[in-house]
């Protein structure tokens, strides 16, 4: 046999599952393929369309595996030392080959993942897509609530990795945001000095955020991602697939001479006295091998090819060294906390001598009564199976524009606390130029 048809076959063998040449073979190909066992045999059409769920989920994780694959490699070049962790990040940014692509597509799909995440479960939300539906055994309120915990990890995983770089924006920006968890009542020192592993940002505070963030928090996102994918194949697949099944209507169906139809299920023998009625759902779904792998291998290549883009165009920063006698004004939280600086500033009152704590009601109770909300209204909404998976369902619309008026609200405050704040966190309008401050030492 010719070398080249010996290739051929043996190439095959290895990727017959991802391109399947019968209903038989996508089914085997499921069952045999460690990889497509996250997915089911076969997949309804709707849920591959890209106008409902815009494959944000998958997107989200491509960027986790993004960050994971670039993270190992900086994990062999960064010292997480005070005395060379700001050295370890200039010589990746300006010295290793390449060192600033792998720096720059790390920090770009950081950024992302937090964006993409956030929009995922603005998406759940307005499908309705987190109550059950007819699925037996169903419980997407958890998978929810799952994926608020996952949203958490996911902003903590970015906090963590922000303070590395050893640099001002980072150093100051960890400052401000652990300033922010102080205020918890009761617990915010302990959390803080838990943190930082005392009570200043040295390093104590460098190996611990450098040890949840390569380690601790990537595998509780790993296992939670895990949890999360099988709950959405326990209740059915996406909340879609639950509107489409109220939608089909049952059709008569030639009965197949060689069985019988009983109220128990098929049985052998025939007679003449079956009608046969049952809805077709070979219409509706198509193999998920090759279907649905096509469409995720395109979004992932899409979104590997925007990383690099967008770290091509946006060069990740790098200011001088973390120096704790040099206060930067203004000083600012990560971008992704900056509404809830916004709300601890217009929340801190001055009435007299007293003063309302703002970073323990903007910082701390205000997002703590957001989660615990968000967690309990899959069982308080009450609209029925027939807005499950729809679009701004007409029975959902208050609940619906309350939700966004909230979701507008954060992203008018993060809009407001990165472009139009100036020193002293005094409001600037764009065409307003900033004072000159003098650095304070």
């Amino acid at each position: 046999m010719p070398i080249t048809e010996t290739l051929k076959r043996n190439y095959n063998k290895l990727t017959w599952t991802w391109k399947p040449d019968s209903d038989k073979e996508a089914g085997d190909a499921i069952v045999k393929n460690m990889l497509l066992h996250w997915f089911p045999n076969k997949i309804s059409k709707r849920s591959l369309s890209w106008n409902y769920s815009f494959y944000l989920g998958t997107i989200s994780f491509v960027l986790f595996l993004i960050l994971t694959l670039t993270g190992v490699v900086l994990m062999f070049l960064y010292v997480p030392s005070v005395e060379r962790a700001y050295s370890s990040v200039k010589d990746i940014e300006y010295v290793i080959s390449f060192g600033w692509l792998l720096r720059g597509m790390h920090r770009i799909a950081a950024h992302l993942m937090v964006a993409v995440v956030f929009l995922h479960m603005i998406r759940v939300f307005l499908t309705g897509a987190y109550k059950n539906g007819s699925a037996v055994g169903a419980n997407r309120p958890l998978n929810w609530i799952i994926g608020l915990v996952l949203f958490v990890a996911t902003l903590l995983l970015s906090f963590t990795g922000y303070l590395l770089p050893w640099d001002q924006l980072a150093y100051w920006a960890i400052t401000v945001g652990t300033n922010i968890a102080s205020a918890a009542p009761v617990v915010g020192e302990w959390i803080r000095f838990l943190l930082l592993g005392g009570n200043t940002i040295d390093q104590g505070a460098l190996i611990r955020f450098y040890v949840l963030h390569v380690f601790f928090l990537p595998v509780l996102v790993l296992l939670l991602f895990s949890w999360h994918m099988w709950r959405v194949r326990k209740d059915g697949g996406l909340a879609i697939v639950d509107h489409e099944v109220l939608e089909q209507k049952a059709e008569k169906v030639a009965p197949v001479k060689s069985k019988t139809y009983s109220l128990l299920g098929i049985t052998n023998g025939t007679t003449v006295h079956v009608q046969n009625t049952m809805v077709d759902e070979e219409k509706n779904t198509v193999p998920s091998s090759p279907h649905l792998m096509r469409r995720v291998w395109l979004v992932t290549a899409a979104t590997f090819v925007v990383v690099v883009l967008l770290t091509l165009v946006f060069r990740a920063p790098l200011e001088t060294a973390a120096n704790p006698s040099v206060t930067p004004n203004p000083a600012k939280a990560p971008w992704y906390f900056l509404w809830l600086q916004e709300i601890v500033t217009i929340t801190t009152v001055q009435i007299g001598s007293f003063t309302i704590n703002g970073a323990l009601i903007g910082g701390v109770l205000l997002p703590g009564l957001l989660l615990v909300l968000a967690a309990w209204w899959p069982y308080r909404d009450k609209s029925s199976i027939n807005a499950v998976g729809v679009w701004f369902a007409d029975e959902r619309r208050r609940q619906n524009m309350v939700f966004l008026g909230i979701v507008l609200l954060v992203l008018l405050f993060t809009v407001i606390g990165t472009f139009l704040r100036g020193p002293y966190w005094n409001f600037y309008w764009p065409w307003e130029s900033w004072p000159e401050m003098p650095i304070k030492f």
